[in-house]
């Protein structure tokens, strides 16, 4: 047996055809029994059949092999559950006939609290704490609920059999087909399934009430919640319903199941999970409270729904070979999903917003230890790390390069016909390539290898020089080191107007074109469809400065300019002070992207200024108020009859920033208006859009002597509901600048009343509680890796608490630790964070050394009278026109 163990894949000589799967959980212990028959095709000679399980009890005894066509069972005479690789091993006496046979299991296992597998979520029914049973099987752990070929290109059909108690709601991926109930118990029989990978099987079983709709070509579509809460499920039927009716038209393919269920899950690890017919997701990404829940929410539970409905097709229908081409499903889905909303809700302005994604993946692929897009796996322990930046957003970013140069329509129909041809099988990166290359005529692979096969993105200089635009590619790497990756590049390029534009494909180090004259502006990367970074000499740099003061640019390319600038600062290509002087342009920003970006951008800048040049912060502090000072004053408190979703969720963002940087009028109002809401929790005074900046408000005057407003939030916690609730005062909490008060929320993290999947919105801690978070999760290390152990959230916690550290000296401490504490599951991320650590540490010492920095703050910190005074000349202007127009005078 020794031959199986620590290998990456399992062998080929035995491939399943169909199982036939029984379970019977037990919610009151904790535990389910169940048997599996499995139709195998022995495909060459053997002694063996290997397959996956973990975690689950297999007797000898319940074992055994039939022979189709044969009265002989077959035992096996030795059977081992190899733990370490997740491994069942049974061995014969005898070589196992070629052809078709059924395999027999039964086994036992437990319902985890792990939020993987087949594990159990707490609920509460009138006042009655109980457990729901769920699953959650990718990346690999359906082999914790029945043993299988738990690897994506090993398709099968499943025939699944539940015996539940009686009174509760069991879902599965097919409809039910029979049910018969006997006394306390019911046995619920389920249609077989088309052909389709073990991590797409799921059942769930609680109590539930639903809300329920058909397609136009009578698919049922139903939203499953808690009971009592299926009010909140409205919107999310109605996104379902139209995307399944949008994707049939745009893949050219109906969806394949006759039922599609959606259900909230009390305690999901991540965002939703795309089973086939049986989508389960978090509470946050599937239901709106028209009372309760902001804008932020509701664009959300549409972006969500959009994604995991895209996967039916892109995914679930055609699904990768290997974990190698995630991104096949991820990606995709990710792109797809902004197209559906898009067409749903033209005035949200998606494709503007797609730039949050293109920059997350920019940001995590600057680093040296990003990994490509097709990323080697050895070993199941790896997968849950790549569902990362570079998965969703980079290869979301790269679907939208090649869109943009394919065109859209060539791009569907091409899309169209690699579904059809790949339709109940799995597919490789290659395949998408040449279905895209045969619908266009366009080299496809050799253009895209570059993007998916290495890690990494180019910068693209641009200089004018003797009526000549020269341009040249290097890598880029937020360390400032330059990497030695070469792309082929699609350039796209304005000059002066969107009218004039021109695209052509940058192949090597460099390249020259023609000028065309001396135009007023040239924007490389065009409504950055590019995922690239473009920086321009200092005269080019200039006119763009111009150009967004004057509004000739569209959002997108002004959001590019200023996350382009702020990548080279980082990088230390570019001193703080242009940095600071570009955001200048943007005061009178309006665009909810474009702001939303310079929110995020100002609270890094204060971070490092915090450290690198502390007797400057209350200058820098003071320009981010007046940055945002006008924006603030446009929209104010109240929401506006008619006013668009996105100032409504531009708003909370802006308020937030000014409560965070200390705008005396922005704190005062916030806590009128927050403890208005303490004496009545529907007051008009603070709707959901505000909350959270009122929130963050409040704790930005709570410490030791003074907790009244941190003792408030965690009655509002307590008393709350709503997920979207808890999850927006849990995430306002560590903004405290007081690290006694940080101590008291990490110590609130782990108490039963905060759901394990929502700590990690309790560690996006203050500048002043980043030691405190670093001191609770070394102290705290063993249970928190118990707890979370591998998957998406452990990830996320390592990098909260460790990233956000500037000096070399953390990051020797935070190595040093981990030196001995080292896990598969945290690898990556962990190196990732170091990285950060260093990258950090390395502005630090630049801004330090930055002369004229202090100057320039102080200026453009108090430009904001220049503003006031601009202001009071065009009014007295104004009336002195009035007044000449009454007097007809000249």
């Amino acid at each position: 047996m020794e031959q199986f163990k620590g290998q990456p894949r399992l062998p080929k000589f035995a491939v399943p055809k169909r199982y036939d799967i029984w379970l019977k959980p037990d919610l009151a212990a904790c535990k389910f029994a169940g048997s599996v028959a499995i139709d195998v095709d022995v495909v060459s000679k053997t002694k063996f059949i290997v397959l996956n399980a973990a975690e689950l009890s297999v007797t000898d005894a319940a074992v055994s092999f039939t022979p189709k066509g044969s009265s002989q069972v077959l035992e096996p005479w030795k059977v081992e559950l190899i733990e370490q690789d997740e491994i069942l091993v049974l061995e014969f006496r005898k070589t196992l006939p070629i052809g078709l046979g059924v395999l027999a299991i039964g086994f036992e296992g437990t319902l985890n609290d792990g939020m993987k597998g087949f594990y159990r979520s707490k609920y509460e029914h009138n006042g009655e704490k109980k457990n729901m049973a769920v699953t959650q099987f990718e990346p690999a752990d359906a082999r914790r609920c029945f043993p299988c070929w738990d690897e994506p290109a090993c398709k099968a059909t499943f025939k699944i059999t539940l015996d539940v108690p009686s009174e509760l709601v069991a879902l599965s991926n097919m409809t039910i087909i029979d049910e018969k109930v006997d006394g306390p118990t019911k046995t619920v029989f389920y249609q077989e399934s088309p052909i389709m990978s073990t991590y797409l099987v799921a059942v769930v079983i609680g109590l539930f009430d639903y809300v329920e709709d058909h397609t136009s070509d009578g698919i049922k579509v139903r939203v499953y919640t808690q009971v009592g809460e299926k009010n909140q499920g409205k919107f999310a039927l109605h996104v379902a319903v139209k995307t399944l009716e949008l994707y049939k038209e745009y893949f050219a393919v109906p969806y394949s199941l006759p039922k599609l269920d959606m259900i909230a899950i009390p305690d999901f690890a991540a965002g939703a999970m795309e089973n086939y017919g049986l989508v389960t997701y978090r509470e946050t990404a599937l239901l709106y409270d028209e009372q309760h829940s902001a804008a932020a929410n509701k664009q959300r539970v549409a972006t969500v729904v959009a994604h995991e409905l895209a996967h039916q097709w892109f995914g679930n229908l055609v699904t990768m070979e290997w974990w190698t081409h995630l991104w096949l499903n991820e990606g995709f889905a990710t792109w797809v999903s902004y197209l559906a909303t898009d067409s749903l809700f033209p005035e949200w302005k998606t494709w503007t917003q797609f730039l949050d994604e293109s920059t997350q993946g920019l940001r995590l692929d600057g680093l040296a230890e990003s990994h490509p897009i097709e990323v080697e796996i050895n070993h199941a322990g790896e997968i849950d790390e790549i569902f990362d930046a570079i998965i969703y957003k980079k290869g979301a970013s790269v679907i939208r390069m090649l869109q943009s140069y394919l065109g859209a329509e060539c791009f569907q129909k091409s899309l169209a016909a690699y579904i059809k041809k790949h339709a109940c099988s799995n597919a490789k990166t290659e395949d998408l390539w040449a279905a895209l290359e045969e619908g266009s005529g366009e080299p496809v692979n050799k253009l895209m290898n570059s993007w998916t096969k290495q890690k990494g993105y180019p910068v693209v200089s641009v200089s004018i020089k003797d009526q000549k635009l020269e341009f040249e590619q290097t890598q880029f790497l937020s360390s400032g080191s330059q990497g030695d990756g070469q792309w082929i590049v699609p350039i796209s390029l304005c000059c002066g107007s969107y009218e004039a534009c021109k695209n052509f494909l940058l192949q090597d180090r460099s390249t020259s074109i023609n000028a065309d004259g001396a135009p007023s502006w040239i924007k490389v990367n065009v409504d950055q469809t590019g995922f690239y970074r473009v920086k321009y000499d200092e005269s080019l740099a200039a006119k763009l400065r111009s150009a967004i003061e004057s509004k000739a640019l569209s959002p997108t390319d002004r959001f590019g300019i200023l996350d382009d600038t702020f990548a080279f600062c980082m990088a230390r290509q570019l001193p703080l002070s242009s940095l600071f002087t570009l955001m200048s342009a943007y005061r009178e920003e309006l665009e909810y992207t474009v702001l939303s970006n310079l929110i995020s951008i100002s609270f890094k800048v204060a971070r490092i200024a915090a450290d690198a040049t502390p007797e400057l912060m209350d200058n820098i502090k003071q320009f981010f108020i007046s940055l945002f000072q006008y924006s603030a004053e446009k929209l104010g408190w109240e929401p506006k009859q008619g006013e668009s979703h996105l100032d409504a969720m531009l708003r909370g963002e802006i308020l937030t920033a000014l409560a965070v940087f200390g705008h005396e009028e922005t704190q005062k109002e916030a806590s009128r208006r927050f403890n208005a809401f303490l004496e009545d929790r529907n007051t008009p005074l603070l709707p959901p859009d505000t909350r959270k900046a009122a929130y963050v408000a409040v704790m930005q005057a709570v410490n030791s002597s003074n907790r009244s407003g941190y003792d408030s939030l965690l009655r509002v916690y307590r008393e709350t509901d709503l997920s979207q609730e808890k999850t927006r005062i849990l995430s306002s909490l560590p903004s405290c600048p007081d690290p006694n008060i940080i101590q008291e929320v990490l110590q609130f993290i782990p108490f039963l009343e905060v759901r394990s999947q929502d700590a990690v919105f309790g560690l996006d801690v203050s500048h002043e509680g980043r030691d405190t978070a670093w001191t609770w999760l070394k102290e705290n290390w063993e249970p928190i890796l118990k707890t979370y152990g591998s998957g998406f959230l452990i990830t996320h916690i390592v990098c909260a608490v460790v990233s956000p550290f500037s000096s070399f000296e953390k990051a020797e401490e935070v190595e040093e630790f981990f030196s001995t504490r080292a896990d598969p599951a945290i690898a990556r991320t962990l190196k990732q964070s170091i990285e950060w650590v260093h990258i950090n540490a390395q502005w630090v010492q630049s801004v330090q050394n930055e002369e004229h920095l202090a100057e320039a703050v102080q200026e453009l910190a108090y430009r904001k009278y220049w503003g006031f005074c601009l202001l009071l000349i065009r009014l007295w202007n104004f009336l002195c026109k009035i007044v000449k127009s009454l007097f007809h005078l000249h």
